[in-house]
């Protein structure tokens, strides 16, 4: 099977040399998501809950691209420049995610792309035909 590419204008264009998703063997692997806007390509202004509910959406709309959702998630990553933010970011992510629980890993950075407070990436099964 090829390895495909997926864009889709519903979530930032990417900012370097990569994709917002690789799809392989059934599988998407997307991009870190950070709180862009995607219509302006600016960061959001506001807390990390506000910069959360925006990644998780631009996740939304990748996974959505791909043939995919939230239900189909098994596996992410979010990276927080302070873990004094968890909680809050958990709160959101929880919201997003119901009832499902993906496998996920946690990581404090010491910085992220634009100067923004998270950043989550996920692997999910497709289970539509793009």
């Amino acid at each position: 099977m090829p390895i495909e590419f997926v864009q889709t204008p519903d979530a930032p264009g990417a900012i370097g040399p990569y994709s917002q998703g690789t799809i392989a063997d059934g599988y998407l692997y997307t991009a870190g998501q950070i709180a862009l806007d995607p219509a302006s390509g600016q960061v959001v202004e506001g807390d990390v809950r506000t910069e959360t509910e925006l990644v998780l959406r631009n996740l939304a709309a990748i996974l959505r691209a791909a043939g995919s959702d939230f239900s189909q998630v098994v596996k992410t990553t979010v990276y927080l420049v302070d873990m004094n933010d968890f909680t809050a970011m958990n709160d959101v992510y929880a919201k997003a995610f119901g009832k499902h629980r993906p496998a996920r890993s946690t990581v404090a950075v010491s910085a992220l792309p634009k100067g923004v407070r998270v950043e989550i990436d996920a692997i999910a099964r497709i289970t539509a035909r793009r």
